[in-house]
Parts: C-alpha cells; structure tokens; sequence
C-alpha cells in the first residue's frame, strides 16, 4: 500500500491523504505509548498529599518533626559513639544495639525530610523511580529490623538462662555473622517485591493521600495486575512473622527462666536487661499489628497515617532512651563521657 502511495501520487484524491494520515498518527501514538510503559509505568510520578490540613497546623507538624528527627539522630549517634569510645560496652549485646541505631538513623532520615517537604508545599512531588527506591529503602529496613530485634532476642535469652556460657556461645564472630545476616536478608527479603513494584502500571489519578510512598498506595494507584506484587507481599510477611515468632519463643523462655530466680537482686538485675529489650520489640510491633490485624475497613486513613507516624518518627527516638535510662552501664558510659570533656 506505501509503495502505491509512492509511485503514483497523482492518482489518490485529495482527501484521502488526510484520512491516511489519521491511522498513521494514531499508530505513532500507540508506538510512543507502548514505549513509554514498556518499563512498567504510565506516570513520571506522583503528588504527595500529606495532612490535609491549614497552613498553620502544617507548620506546628514541621516543627514536631523537625525536633523529633533532630533528637533521633542525636540520640542514636550518641549511642554509636558511646559505644565506639567505652571498652566496657564493647559486648555482643552493645553491637547489636549499634546496628539498631545506625538502622533507625537512615530508617527515620528515609520519612521525614521528604515528609517535612510535603508539608511546607516546597517538594509535593516524588519521581516514579524514587517512589519506588523510598518503599525498597523503608521496607528493607524495616525487615532488617526485624531480624536485629530476633537476633537481640536470642542474645538476651543467652545472657539470662546461660549467663557463664554466654561469652562462649555469643561471641564476636557469630555476633557480626548475625548482624550481616540480618542486614542481608533485609534487603534481599524486599528486592523482588520492589522489582515487582517497578514494573507495574500506573495510571490517572497520581495522588498519594500519604507523605511517604509505600505499597498499599502503589497497589491503590495500579492499573494493572496486581496480583504478583500481592502474592509476594504475602510471602514477605510470611518471613516477618516468623521473625516476630522467635522473638516471642525467646522470651517466653526468659520469662520463664526469670521466674526461676530465687534472689530478689538477681531477679531485678535481670528484669533491667528483659525489660529495656521487650519495651523495644513491643513498641516496634505495635503498630504493624494495629495496621494489618484489624479489618482495613475498621482503619480510617488519618488515624493509619497517624500510626505510620508514629511507627517511623517517634518509635526511632524512643528506642535509644529505652535502652538509655533502663541501663546502668550505658548511663555510667555516659556520665563518663561528659566527666572527661
């Protein structure tokens, strides 16, 4: 048919060239089309709504988040520090400890500037790619958490039912192979769910009701199959879960094992460790059980937003005041710190 059109010209009507270049058009716009999803996505990216809200209250939420992050930062580098700069913290449960703070570092620093952003009205917009990264970053992370708080869990376990063997069974070799363990299953855990993200389609509207990016609103904005990214998110859970489950077998067994203390000194000396580790795992569980136990429909979208927050903005800066005033040797380590400056 083009090589007709070629050759003779002359014998089309005038017309016809118009109505030719109708479905021409129409197919340039299918290629331009099909090349623009072929990597997954309809969008170049998405708003971020943030809290509803007037000028006023965003910026009383600015400031709380400023504090809160400034504090977080402070406090879980203090802790870094305290236990780089003091031999007598230089144990399996302090290094532990130190991965948790480095963790809630970057796990806070992923939330809140972005969120402070939303809420200024200066950065409302998020790259589709770095939408993605964000939800990799944060569920990465928050898997390796899990796996710390487990790995915490059976450390503290050793400490109080085998208190002469601990040093031998919980030693610096098997402590840093843990700690790797927990950080490489973390991000390997989220990797094909975030690849599975990617590639998905997303269409009109591009509206986030959120100030973070994470997967339930990618699958609300998905109009495609969503199917896999569920199916693997179900699988991911699957391995958090059990994570939650060893967590718990250890201190049942602690619990019991506390029981059996006949001294009240011993009883309190223990009830100082099992306390400072179960406020944090019950704290950083908290809300995950609150978002995903209870029926979806039971969850008005500002109270899981103010859950999220609270699980990605306050949970981080409770974490080192727990451990901080709840603990002896990390309040002398640090009355020593300010006595030698």
């Amino acid at each position: 048919m083009t090589v007709m059109l070629t050759c003779c010209p002359v014998l089309l009507p005038q017309h016809s060239t118009s109505q030719l270049e109708t479905p021409v058009i129409a197919e340039e716009m299918d290629f331009n089309t099909w090349g623009h999803t072929a990597n997954g996505t309809g969008v170049e990216e998405f708003d971020l709504l943030g809290f509803p809200g007037v000028w006023n209250s965003q910026v009383s939420l600015v400031v709380v988040f400023a504090l809160m992050y400034s504090l977080t930062v402070l406090s879980n580098t203090c802790i870094l520090a305290l236990r780089w700069m003091n031999s007598n913290l230089c144990t399996p449960m302090y290094f532990f400890l130190c991965n948790l703070s480095f963790l809630e570092i970057w796990y806070t620093t992923g939330v809140v500037p972005k969120a402070i952003g939303v809420m200024l009205e200066t950065s409302q917009n998020i790259a589709f790619s770095v939408c993605i990264l964000q939800s990799f970053f944060l569920l990465s992370l928050g898997s390796t958490e899990c796996f710390l708080l487990s790995v915490m869990a059976y450390d503290c376990y050793l400490a109080i039912c085998y208190p002469l063997r601990c040093s031998s069974l919980m030693n610096s070799v098997l402590s840093a192979r843990l700690a790797l363990s927990s950080w490489l299953g973390g991000f390997l855990a989220i990797l094909l769910l975030a690849f599975l993200t990617s590639r998905m389609m997303f269409c009109e509207p591009d509206a986030i009701s959120h100030f973070r990016c994470d997967i339930d609103s990618c699958l609300a904005l998905s109009c495609s199959d969503t199917w896999p990214v569920e199916l693997m998110t179900f699988l991911v859970s699957i391995i958090v879960v059990a994570s939650c489950v060893v967590t718990l077998v250890d201190y049942v067994y602690i619990t019991s094992s506390m029981l059996r203390i006949q001294s009240a000194h011993g009883q309190k000396k223990v009830f100082f460790i099992y306390s400072a580790c179960l406020g944090v795992v019950t704290i950083w569980y908290d809300s995950p059980m609150f978002l995903y136990v209870k029926p979806s429909a039971e969850n008005p979208l500002d109270l899981n937003k103010f859950v999220i927050t609270f699980h990605t903005v306050v949970t981080p800066l409770l974490n080192p005041f727990i451990y901080t005033l709840r603990n002896k040797e990390v309040r002398q380590a640090l009355g020593w710190a300010f006595q030698k400056k």
